[in-house]
């Protein structure tokens, strides 16, 4: 992958052998950004982002255990469900000391991130939402088939880890007003290699909760539960509607527990709502995240 594309500080933390990787761009005692990425991306979809806020923030941009530039243990080595995903995350906000955080969530970074912000409102300052959840499936969604069919035992397998349908098929369905670039369509298929590399892929897909027999689903319920905990905080909400998941049923869902929230809606944009919308919507996330003049300052 061209380096132009990816060009930041990067660092690990050691979680029980694997190494967790992270972005930590801008200076260390600038205003804290906290990008969450879902699946199967990696902190390379917030490349754009980062640019254009790390000349004055500390934006840190982990990748998931499975994912990106992290280690990809096995499923006998790690667990792949959301309740290690949450406790990943939270060991890193502590280690590295972060308070008045930015948490900037796409897809399972919802889940991820909103699940570490709930049980610590006081750490958060404002949140950016992308198409994604932090509550369970809203009433009237149904279920994607292409997501089902990824779920099967055995052919799942054979389509996510096998072919590397999800990542290539993310690549091509998850924007809809232009093709990605070559070298960007590389960036996303970059850490993904192999079956083995593939593993968090596959576990993102099967540990989403749907029922409450799934693993995930207890840790969902507690962050559903908990978001009435951050509704003080401003909210930023940038939304693809043309994304087959995260619909409008899920962008009702946030508007509904979320009412002061300011919401920029995207008719012809989709999934990776940052490659479909990054002229428009990246100046907008970061006039949203810029501190505002003070009034003391103002008078000064």
């Amino acid at each position: 992958m061209n380096d132009t594309l990816y060009p930041f500080n990067t660092a690990t933390l050691d979680r029980n052998g694997h190494r967790y990787h992270y972005v930590d761009e801008g200076p260390k005692d600038g205003p804290v950004v906290l990008m969450v990425h879902g699946n199967p991306t990696w902190s390379f979809y917030w490349r754009n982002l980062i640019k254009a806020l790390a000349g004055t923030h500390r934006v840190i941009a982990p990748d998931h255990i499975g994912c990106g530039r992290s280690d990809k243990p096995s499923e006998d080595d790690y667990e792949y469900t959301l309740r290690s995903r949450i406790d990943d995350l939270t060991a890193l906000v502590d280690h590295l000391g972060l308070q008045d955080v930015t948490l900037v969530v796409h897809d399972w970074g919802g889940g991820i991130g909103f699940g570490w912000a709930v049980d610590h409102a006081d750490r958060v300052k404002q949140l950016v939402v992308l198409n994604t959840a932090a509550f369970h499936l809203p009433s009237g969604k149904a279920f994607p088939a292409a997501l089902t069919l990824a779920r099967v035992p055995g052919l799942g397998g054979l389509l996510v880890r096998g072919a590397n349908a999800f990542v290539r098929g993310a690549n091509r369905f998850c924007v809809t007003k232009r093709p990605l670039p070559p070298e960007v369509a590389q960036g996303y298929l970059e850490p993904y290699r192999s079956w083995a590399d593939r593993v968090a892929v596959h576990r993102f897909v099967t540990d989403i909760p749907l029922h409450p027999r799934d693993r995930a689903f207890s840790a969902i319920e507690a962050t559903q539960n908990g978001l009435s905990r951050l509704q003080d905080k401003p909210m930023f909400i940038g939304w693809g509607l043309r994304d087959f998941v995260f619909d409008h049923h899920f962008l009702a869902e946030w508007e509904r527990r979320f009412p002061d929230a300011q919401v920029h809606r995207y008719e012809d944009c989709g999934h990776y709502i940052l490659e479909d919308a990054t002229e428009d919507l990246v100046p907008k996330i970061a006039a949203f995240i810029e501190p505002a003049v003070s009034s003391a300052q103002v008078r000064a």
